[in-house]
């Protein structure tokens, strides 16, 4: 008989996800899309089996128990005949409220939260991206002592919340947790540090930065790879990027920039990620366009943009950086609402219809990525003093100077620069 081989397969956990549709809730999200960007995110775990999805209608919040006694029971009977192991919740769950719903359904209990904590967990792959997830999921465990505390003994990329190493679990209180903060904080400012030279050294080399923003799984990634030749992850999952990446790219014009892929915005984002995430995002502050990726083919890419939008005006970039709209993905959009979509785009200031996985579109946005990146020259004085040599070798490097005279204390130069070669050399 044959000998077979048997494939080693991690541990699947059975989820159930559930989205309160909440009637008093001024930020209520439409349910149905809600509930499906719900059951992605919990897709984007590979641990994950979703097993049962559904939206919870809700004239308004029990205090205790998030939801009322009966729709407990009624829920609690179809997990138990799914045999769930793990409830998502889409939507923010109180410590008490998790503790209760977990004691009265005998799972585990993440809320939207929680759940995107361990995505972030996963994915992250810098010191930097660790270290920020570790910081974020502190400042949230830190709120609900009346759960286990399992991060310290990770047996894969995530945080514990889902798997974890079983029922060995250590409790921290607050002083504990406090503590590794205030160690967290150094090393991220350590790390920040070497971005802020890295960022310095790149200052000393006129490229211009251009950052691809984005709803998650808006196809940033696919457009990156496109636009540089690179192999960063894209897929057709929620946060397939979370470390930033910039490649170089050269112009049609023959200039070379430096593109930049972040990490994906979500609704909802939880406030300790949008903390922790700052310093991944500043490449997004520094940068001199901002190219805001859209997925058109998507129900929701209205609403999608404007959380973006919002979160770039929470950030400070609004209005101080100028931004093109790309509307991806129109390979997935048939017929006239094709081209409905393109001729809209066509009568927009810098909005562009494409698709990142096909190429349609692309040579018109790199056009005009380049014409905005092509600044007028003006003609300038300036001097120098001797002591100033470093400055005046740049400004020779960079071929600006349209006339050199030495007086007795230094410099008189005339020269010829962009804006952009103007505030590089005030940032030296």
């Amino acid at each position: 008989m044959p000998a077979t081989t048997m494939e080693t397969r991690a541990p699947v956990t059975r989820a159930y996800v559930l989205h309160p549709d909440i009637k008093s809730d001024q930020h209520r999200r439409d349910a149905d899309p809600a509930l499906e960007e719900a059951v992605a995110l919990a897709a984007a775990l590979p641990e994950l089996e979703v097993v049962g999805a559904e939206v919870v209608r809700l004239p308004r919040i029990h205090p205790g128990m998030l939801f009322g006694s009966g729709k407990i029971e009624e829920l609690g009977q179809r997990m138990k005949e799914a045999e769930v192991e793990l409830v998502l919740i889409d939507g923010h769950v109180g410590p008490v409220q998790q503790r209760n719903l977990e004691k009265e359904w005998q799972v585990k209990l993440l809320d939207r939260t929680g759940l995107i904590l361990e995505i972030f967990a996963d994915r992250a792959r810098t010191r930097e991206g660790a270290l920020q997830v570790e910081m974020a999921a502190l400042s949230y465990q830190r709120t609900r002592l009346v759960r286990a505390w399992t991060h310290l003994e990770r047996q894969r990329g995530g945080l514990g919340f889902v798997g974890g190493p079983g029922e060995t679990q250590i409790e921290a209180d607050r002083r504990a947790i406090d503590e590794q903060l205030v160690r967290l904080r150094k090393q991220l400012d350590k790390v920040g540090r070497t971005r802020a030279l890295h960022r310095a050294s790149r200052a000393k080399v006129p490229f211009p930065v251009v950052a691809l923003v984005g709803y998650t799984n808006a196809g940033k990634s696919t457009l990156f790879n496109r636009l540089t030749g690179a192999e960063v992850m894209a897929e057709d999952m929620l946060f397939a990027t979370l470390d930033p990446t910039m490649r170089r790219v050269d112009l049609p014009s023959g200039d070379p920039v430096i593109l930049s892929d972040t990490v994906g915005f979500i609704s909802a984002l939880p406030t300790e990620l949008i903390a922790a995430f700052r310093a991944t995002l500043e490449e997004v502050l520094d940068a001199d366009l901002i190219v805001h990726v859209r997925d058109v083919s998507h129900p929701q890419s209205a609403e999608q943009a404007q959380d973006v939008i919002d979160i770039l005006a929470s950030l400070g970039v609004a209005d101080k950086v100028p931004v093109i709209e790309v509307w991806n993905k129109i390979d997935l959009v048939e017929g006239e609402e094709r081209q409905a979509i393109e001729v809209q785009a066509a009568r927009l200031d810098n909005v562009f219809a494409i698709s990142a996985e096909t190429g349609d579109g692309l040579g018109e946005l790199v056009k005009a990525v380049s014409e905005l990146m092509r600044e007028p020259v003006t003609e300038e004085g300036l001097f120098l003093t001797f002591s100033e040599g470093r400055k005046r070798a740049w400004l020779f490097a960079e071929g600006v100077v349209h006339d050199d005279v030495q007086t007795e204390d230094g410099y008189c130069l005339t020269v010829c620069w962009t804006p952009l070669q103007r505030k590089r050399f005030k940032d030296l």
